[in-house]
This record gives structure tokens, sequence and C-alpha cells, in this order.
């Protein structure tokens, strides 16, 4: 039923073209999501943050602002390129994922054998799977990131930024596939998206030696001020090698002396050697002179970094767990002989924590937490507590040297260019997590690439200028804000460019072409200009340096621009007044995988590039979606597309579901059997409009003005959490806080709900505008996309309404609750006392209760009944607002007049005789809450 509905609203919207946005006198407002990547179809991941979006664009449409909502598509970079080159292969993989989780047919997969065949197939899916769900999206701006005319866009875009610059060549450490020979982003992993490049510090214990004069030990580390603090380093029982480094001998892990031949270091292969072979022996530590004896350990991980530990246990829990254990195992000291060495090991203290007493932290904190071993999951919670302590706190003592006094926070890279400039140090370049696997399956590795085309995000200018904006722009949530302070502080230099993949090649050396993240930070500015292109106003060609700077920046003159991009002046100043009009983007909704890369370069290149009128205003970020409590992955399972999705449940279902199953800064789960719910749901609002909506309205009463007032409430919280983007709150106000007031107000035996359904159908309009749509048009011939958002109305709030409906509601839940603990038929009722409900009076004009409690002891009768008066003023203060919503309603009254009802929902016999409800029970009366007695 609903999706021959959702069809046909689709075309009456696309003919009528509502959604195609032009200037004029109204306020504009822009909002931009990611353009989807085409190496696959769109997933539920997809439909929640473009569902957002949408949802947000047509909520500010109705509200009265000139929405522009486009879309293109991205399909640069190599990911495209390995997909095709997978097909072609066969690859059984890639069929399965593809066919299975993609939804692509066999037969059509097996053709999609070039980049060029999976652009046209995936874009075309694309388009048709944001159509079918209903996005109010102005498609004439549609375009993918290999147009010619946008290709254009890009190299003006990199001009701008070597001009001032940013773009410098040089040798830096990338993420990098040995397979692909390219530099790779996230768009190009399979695994380890989020892995970030970390700079470990190489201290170069050593020892001296008959053959090579010396071996170097170098222990990695990411606290370099610790090295004071060393009693032995940490060596895995397993084989290392002996690899020639810069001419120095390295004891290394195999797999590290690999990674270093990419560092940008002469690495020879010498031979395998025994860890068991040095166990026992003594290295130098080259900063303090010191002896400290090379010691076993089963938890040092020979795949990451140099597989050489140097031990702090004054400062590492792990460390300080690791010699407590080895001082217990008498079988591995006997081994090695190390029974003395070992015992006589104590933690050298070196930092001092400001405000706290720990003498030696790494041990007091393995004492509070009942630490017994290296197995204890606690010890991960020690090491953080720990570590963020010292660094945010801690002061270097004494036994550092000239590092006293110097605070951890600030002493790392300090420590480091010294250790480096003394010859002593070097860096060791690792993913802060693993695997990290390019899309054509191979494992990738830290690279410096040498000559490569970096953009210089290390610039100090430039990070103070977005730092300077960011503390001015939205954030939503607001807590994000500290997230992209630390991401915009830690942002290091970024490879540019790459030699293979599909996109823009660099202009001035054409070589390298410019990688998918790169070319894909101000796209925004582009739909202005896509709909020129696509309504064939604008060619490649036209796309001049000129008609960029003059349209994007206001340089030059519309004449002199005309003549060089060979369009005509009026065309030239018409785009100008469009992007004047649409820029900057009022809100980037995206999702919180795109923080720590997208949302930043998006930030930086517009600071960089545009002024500052022209900077994005607002960015809103959400989270991820799972599916049957499992992540989704595109390239391996499982995923939910957003066709099958919609085939299966609807349009307006699954917006509604994934509007609501979450709030925006949390991540939701699909789950099949709460969409049918949602399905249900929406089956009987969609039922229960049609039923009353044409009904004649009929003169207004109570119950009505009580459904008036709770609607009202109701637009007013929607509003409100629509303008936070919050809209798991503004559907459960909207839809399902109203859905229970209708259900009530039709159980009352309300019989006029068409009062409300007018603004009921456009309250929703913005989740399910399909449904809104076709019951709209029950009465109406308008869109009511295009309607005007319900405004809310104080004047139609009643209080008093609410607290009657409030009181009935409360007393039913009451009586069922008594009526548990008794068979009986008949209840009985007893209201509060007299003396209660004259104290509530003058409670509630009383500022204190102090003060409400000197004026009633001015009356002898409650004088004599202090305690009790007391108590009582004790209950009303604590809950004030409660009381006063009582003080405005009868009692009495309202029971007398809904006895009815209240005997058909119970089933029971209700009479009013405070003198058959027991005295215990009648004293324990309050005011909104009569004593209940069962018999």
């Amino acid at each position: 039923m609903f999706r021959e509905i959702e069809k046909k609203w689709q075309e009456e919207w696309e003919r009528a073209k509502i959604f195609q946005a032009d200037p004029d006198d109204r306020p504009k407002f822009f909002i931009t999501i990611p353009y989807p990547y085409l190496n696959g179809n769109l997933h539920v991941g997809h439909c929640r943050t473009f569902t957002i979006g949408d949802a947000i664009a047509r909520y500010k449409r109705m509200c009265g602002y000139n929405v522009l909502f486009p879309m293109g598509f991205h399909v640069t970079g190599t990911p495209i390129i390995g997909l095709a080159e997978l097909i072609s292969k066969r690859d059984e993989r890639t069929i399965d994922v593809y066919t299975k989780y993609h939804d692509v047919p066999l037969d059509v997969l097996l053709t999609l054998t070039t980049p060029e065949k999976i652009v046209e197939y995936f874009s075309k899916e694309a388009e048709k799977a944001l159509k079918d769900i209903g996005y109010s999206i102005d498609w004439r701006r549609k375009f993918t990131t290999t147009d010619e005319p946008y290709q254009k866009f890009i190299e003006w875009q990199f001009w701008k930024l070597k001009e001032k610059g940013y773009i410098v060549k040089g040798s830096h450490p990338v993420r990098f596939c040995p397979n692909c020979n390219n530099p790779v982003e996230d768009h190009d992993l399979l695994m380890g998206e989020e892995a970030t490049i970390v700079d470990f510090t190489v201290i170069k214990f050593y020892m001296r030696d008959d053959e090579f004069g010396k071996i170097v030990f170098p222990c990695a580390t990411l606290r370099p001020e610790t090295v004071f603090g060393v009693t032995n380093i940490w060596v895995k029982p397993t084989k290392y090698v002996l690899c020639r480094v810069n001419g120095e001998v390295w004891f290394v892990s195999k797999k590290a002396c690999e990674k270093l031949s990419y560092q940008g270091k002469d690495v020879e292969l010498l031979r395998e050697v025994d860890a068991d072979d040095f166990i026992g022996k003594f290295v130098v530590n080259p900063v303090t002179g010191k002896e400290v004896p090379i010691l076993p350990a089963d938890f040092v991980d020979t795949e990451n970094a140099t597989g050489v530990v140097m031990s702090v246990p004054a400062h590492a829990p792990y460390d300080y767990v690791a010699i407590e254990d080895l001082k217990r195992n008498e079988e591995i000291l006997k081994k090695y002989g190390i029974e003395d060495v070992v015992k006589s090991i104590e933690p050298i203290v070196l930092i001092r924590i400001e405000g706290e007493k720990y003498e030696v932290p790494a041990k007091e904190i393995v004492e509070e937490l009942g630490i017994k071993d290296q197995r204890d999951e606690n010890l991960e919670k020690a090491t953080k507590i720990v570590y963020k302590k010292e660094y945010h706190k801690g002061v270097l003592l004494d036994v550092t040297g000239k590092y006293a006094g110097m605070r951890v926070s600030e002493v790392k890279e300090v420590i480091q260019n010294d250790l480096i400039r003394e010859g002593i140090g070097d860096i060791f370049y690792e993913f802060s997590e693993k695997p990290v696997v390019c899309r054509c399956g191979t494992e990738c590795v830290v690279k410096v690439v040498e000559d490569q085309w970096f953009i210089r995000y290390s610039d100090r200018e430039w990070k103070d200028r977005v730092l300077n904006w960011l503390e001015k722009m939205t954030i939503i949530p607001e807590y994000y804000r500290e997230e992209f302070r630390n991401k915009i502080e830690w942002l290091k230099d970024k490879a540019c460019a790459r030699r293979r993949g599909l996109g823009t090649r660099i202009p001035w050396d054409r070589e390298w072409l410019i990688e998918s993240l790169s070319d894909s930070t101000i796209y925004m500015a582009y739909y202005i200009l896509a709909k020129f292109v696509n309504e064939g106003k604008l060619k490649a060609e036209n796309v001049t340096k000129e008609l960029l700077d003059y349209v994007l920046l206001g340089i030059g003159n519309a004449k002199e621009v005309a003549d060089s991009s060979k369009l005509s002046v009026e065309l030239v100043e018409e785009i100008r007044r469009d992007f004047e009009y649409w820029y900057p983007v009022d809100l980037r909704s995206s999702g919180k995988d795109l923080v720590a890369n997208h949302l930043l370069f998006f930030l930086f290149h517009h600071v960089a590039i545009f002024p500052e009128r022209y900077w994005p205003k607002a960015i809103a970020v959400n989270g991820y979606v799972s599916l049957e409590g499992k992540k989704m992955s595109k390239s391996k399972g499982p995923l939910l597309t957003m066709k099958r999705a919609v085939n299966e449940n609807g349009a307006d279902v699954t917006r509604l579901y994934i509007l609501y199953s979450a709030e925006y800064d949390s991540d939701a789960d699909w789950r099949r059997k709460e969409v049918e719910a949602m399905k249900r749901h929406l089956e009987r609002f969609y039922e229960l409009v049609r039923e009353n909506y044409t009904k004649e309205i009929k003169e207004i009463d109570h119950l009505d003005r009580w459904l008036m007032s709770r609607f009202q409430k109701a637009v007013k919280d929607t509003r409100e959490a629509m303008e936070k983007l919050q809209t798991r709150r503004a559907v459960n106000s909207a839809f399902f806080e109203v859905m229970n007031d209708v259900r009530w107000y039709l159980k009352r035996g309300g019989d006029n709900l068409a009062i409300i359904l007018d603004d009921w159908i456009k309250l929703l309009t913005p989740f399910i505008p399909h449904i809104c749509e076709e019951l709209w048009h029950i009465k109406h011939d308008s869109f009511v996309s295009l309607e005007s958002y319900p405004e809310y109305d104080e004047s139609k709030v009643d209080e008093v309404a609410e607290a009657i409906e409030n009181y009935l509601k409360a007393l039913i839940e009451d009586i069922k609750e008594v009526m548990k603990f008794s068979e009986g038929k008949n209840v009985y009722l007893a209201f509060a006392e007299d003396w209660k409900v004259q104290a509530l009076k003058i409670a509630l004009k009383s500022e204190s209760m102090k003060s409400a409690m000197a004026e009633l002891m001015r009356d002898e009768k409650f004088k004599k009944m202090a305690k009790e008066v007391s108590a009582f003023l004790k209950r009303v203060f604590r809950d004030k607002d409660t009381f006063k919503e009582i003080a405005k309603i009868d009692e009495r009254k309202i029971v007398e007049e809904n006895r009815e009802f209240v005997e058909r929902e119970l089933g029971v016999k209700l009479i009013l005789d405070e003198k058959s409800v027991p005295n215990e029970k009648r004293k324990l009366a309050m005011p909104g809450k009569p004593a209940i007695y069962v018999a």
C-alpha cells in the first residue's frame, strides 16, 4: 500500500519541480551531506546521514526558507579501479559480497569490468535509491568527480592552495600499499580506515660486541621522557634479526626490519638471531649511561614497532606487574640465570603528579585496582589512568637533569629532537591500529615518500585561523567541538597526490593525480556551478581561472571574465549572483567517521581559499548504523542496502525508523522486528487520519481543549528538537506522544479529532512526507511539503484541561495498583483532609517552606499539629510544580463527572464515601492523591 503512495508522490514532486531551488527574496538555507562513494550500492549507513539531512531540509523549507539540498557522486581514487580488477579476475569473494550484500545481479556484476562501467551502473542505482526514499534533492546540480568541468574546478582549488604556500614537495610518512605502489587514504582501505600514523621515539640502547663493535637495541616508545626511569628492556623469547640500519647494527624483529626499509633508511638484513642468546646480558641506557638488563617478556608484540621495549615500572602499570610476575617465576629466573638481577629491580620515579600523593604511581594504581597479574583486564584501565594524569598534571623531577620542572605535556618533542640531534634517538613510524589493508588485499605499511606533494596542514598560522573560526561556528553536538580542536591541533602534513586512480591531475605536475580526500573539500561550491553545467550553459572550456576567481571570490570584473571564458556578461553575473545568494554552507551534516579527515579538510580549505563571509556556518555529526548488532561493511558484509530496506518496508517506514532509532550523536542499530513494529504504527496512523479527517468539526469542549493543548506542546517540543537536529526527540514528540494523546482522547469519548489533523499532518511531513502528502490531499490541492510548519500557539494551551486529564490518568493507575492486592470490585475514595487543602494554598503562595510554616503557625489549629504540617510542607516543596497543577482543579467534581468512565475502564464500582475508607488510609490522602480502598 505505502509503496504505491510513495511512487505516486515522488512522480508528482518531480513533475512539479518543487525541490528545485533558485534565488528569491526568502532567507536561504544551504544544507549539504557527504556525496557517496560509488564502489557499491548505498546502504542504511548512508540512509541515516542522508535522512537526517533531508528531514532538516524539509523542515527548514516548511519554516519559510529557500532550501538548497543538492547531491553529487564521488568516484575518484583507487577503490573503483581495484573493484573493476577484482571483478575482471572473477574474484570469488568479491562476487559473493556484491551479489549477496550489494544486491547486484550476477549477470550485471560480471559486466562491470572497467571503472567507467562501475561508475555508470552505481551512479544510476544511487540516484534511483535516493529518489525512491523521497529525498527532496535538487537533481539539476548532480555531478560526478570525474566530470571535466569539475576537474577544472579542482585544478583551480589546487592552484589557490599552492599560491598561498599550502602545497609543497617533500618527504613525509604516508599509509602505503606496496602492491599498488601508491599512498592510500581511507576510501582506499579494506580495513583500518581509522588508523593514523604514530611516530614512536626510538632510543638506541646498546651493548659492546666483538664482531660488530656495537649492537643497538632500539626501544620504541611514545613516552621518551620516561627513559630516565628505565630499569630493564624487554624482548620476546623468539627469533629476531640483526640488520644494518644507516650503518648501525640493530637488533629488531623481522617485521621491523621490513618496515624500516620503507621509512627512508638504508637497511641490510644480516642474519637471524635467537633472543635467548641475549637475555640476561646488559645494555647501556644512552641517556643516563647506566647498564640495564635484557629480560624476557611474552607480552612484547614483535609485529609492532621495533619489537624491543624499554621498561619503566614506576610509571607503566604493565611493566610494574610484569616485573613482579617475573620475580615470582622461579623457572624463568633459573633458565636465564637472572634471579639476582630481577629481584634487585626497584622502580625509579621521575614524574610528580600535581595534587596527587602517589609515590610510585604504577605500583599504587595497581594495588588500588587489586590487579594480581598480567592477565588482569584492569591493567589497561590502570595504564590509562596513570598516563592521563601524568600527561595533564605531570612535572619532571630532578632525576631528569636539564628537563626537571618541565611538564610532561610539553616535553616529548623537546626530548625527541634532542635524542635525534645527539645521534642516540630516531623515529619509527607505525599505525595506531592494525591491520591496515588496501582494497587490493595487501597489508599496508608506513612509507616515507620522497618528492611527494603534500598539503601543509601543520602550518601554525593556518591552524590558528581554523581554530578561531571553529569557536564562532555551530557544532552539533556541542561536545564535538573539543574533538575538532584536538584533531585540528593533531593534523599533520598530508600526501595529496598519487600515481594511480581516477581523478584530476595536479595542474603543474601532471604525472601526479590528486587523491580522493583532497579533491572533495570545497565541492559544495561546485553545486552552484553544476546547475549551469547541466543546463548546457557552462562547458569545461568556459571554466577558467578568471571565471572561478570572479564567481567564487569576487576577483576581477564581469566584462573581462566574460571575454576570457567566452561567456556572456549576463551569464557570468548570474552565476556570481547565485553563488553570493547560496554561499556559505549553512549546515554540513555528516557521519562521525569523517571528523578526523574530510570535515577537517572542509574547514581548512574554506578558510584557506575563501573570504570569511563564505566560511561554513555549522557542522552536525551523527553516529553509525549497525545491522542486528553487527558492524556493516561494504567489502565484507553484513550490509543492508537502502534499496532493499525501502523495497521491503517502504520509504516512510525506513525514514521514520532511522530517524527514531537513536539520537543523532549515538550509534543506531537496524533491527528487523523493530522496523516491522514501526510499520504497524504507521499503518494505524494512516487509517486513523483517513477515518477522521473529513469529519465535520463540532463545538469545542473540555476534551478538545485538552487535545489542542497537548498538541501545542508537541509542536513546541518538535520545533525545538529539529532546531538542534534531535530527530529521535522530534519523532517521539510529533508522532508517538501525539499518538498516545489521541488514543486517550478517543478512549475518553472524544469525537472531534479533525481539530488537529491539518497541523498534525504538517508536523510529520519532514519525517514521513509521502503518507502526509497522500493524507493532505484528501482535503487540499496544495503540496503539504510546501506548506508552513505548525507554529506553537500559547493561546491554545489549557493547563486546567491538562491537569484534569493528568489527574484521571494518575487516579486510574493508582487504583490498578491497589487492585493488584485485592479482588474486590468496590473502590472507595477519600480525598485529602481539609487542613491539607488549606495548607497547600498557603504553601503555593510562599517563597519558601520556612515562610509557609511561619504563616501557618499563626493559626492555632495548625500550631497544634506542627509536626504533621512540617512533614506535609516538605512533600509540597519537594514537588511544587505537581502540586501547583493539583491546586487548579476540584478533585471531587472531576471524579463525579467522570465516574462512569473510570468504572468502565476498570470494571469496578466507584464510591465517594470517606467513612468507608479505613482511618489509617484516609489520613495518608494528599491533594491529587486520594486514599483508595478496595473491598
